[in-house]
């Protein structure tokens, strides 16, 4: 009887754990401690356009309908993916230098491919 409720006691505490384990990384999974969404290239890009459009474009293919279509990639448009935004900001050896959020989990500036791109828009602020 002892090993049954040492069992019972061993296994309600593994149950307990697995599933407050499942709530934070739920809770992790959507937002990190700083109320910035765990995915945030959309968040990020928020933050460098001249008025925040709202929480609607933290998801990156809202994108694809901000400001005016730009017809193409160059400097200074916003290039979306199905997954991913970010800012053109240069060209080098033929390549596309793009500035993003949440790009490896920092914000960074490099060389990217622009096969997938969904979306190529004008912001309408400068930014």
């Amino acid at each position: 009887m002892r090993k049954i409720l040492v069992a019972v006691a061993v296994f309600s505490a593994l149950a307990s754990s697995a599933a407050e384990a499942r709530g934070r990384h739920h809770h992790h999974r959507h937002y990190a401690h700083s109320g910035r969404p765990a995915a945030w290239c959309g968040w990020y890009m928020r933050t460098q356009v001249g008025s925040d459009p709202g929480p609607q474009f933290n998801l990156a293919r809202s994108w694809a309908r901000y400001g005016s279509n730009a017809g193409g990639p160059s400097i200074g448009t916003i290039v979306v993916w199905r997954h991913h935004v970010g800012k053109i900001v240069g060209q080098q050896n033929g390549q596309w230098i793009v500035q993003s959020g949440n790009d490896g989990h920092a914000v960074r500036t490099r060389p990217r491919s622009l096969a997938g791109a969904i979306a190529f828009r004008n912001a309408y602020a400068s930014f």
